[in-house]
């Protein structure tokens, strides 16, 4: 099988709202990707960036809300 990499050089990055002052608990998305969401911790912009499946993404953060 072989791993397909996105393109995240555009990658428009957003901190969580629930991400703590003190620099920990750090969580970043990007949400100008199409058809996935970018999720890496931001203490470490250039390690490793999970993608997930925006439809994915979309019942989890509606699972969270509720």
């Amino acid at each position: 099988m072989r791993t397909v990499r996105p393109d995240l050089s555009a990658a428009r990055w957003h901190k969580s709202s629930h991400s703590s002052e003190l620099g920990d608990d750090c969580v970043e998305i990007a949400d100008n990707i199409p058809g996935i969401v970018p999720v890496r911790d931001s203490k470490n912009p250039d390690g490793p960036v999970l993608a997930i499946p925006a439809t994915a993404w979309a019942v989890f953060v509606a699972t969270l809300r509720t």
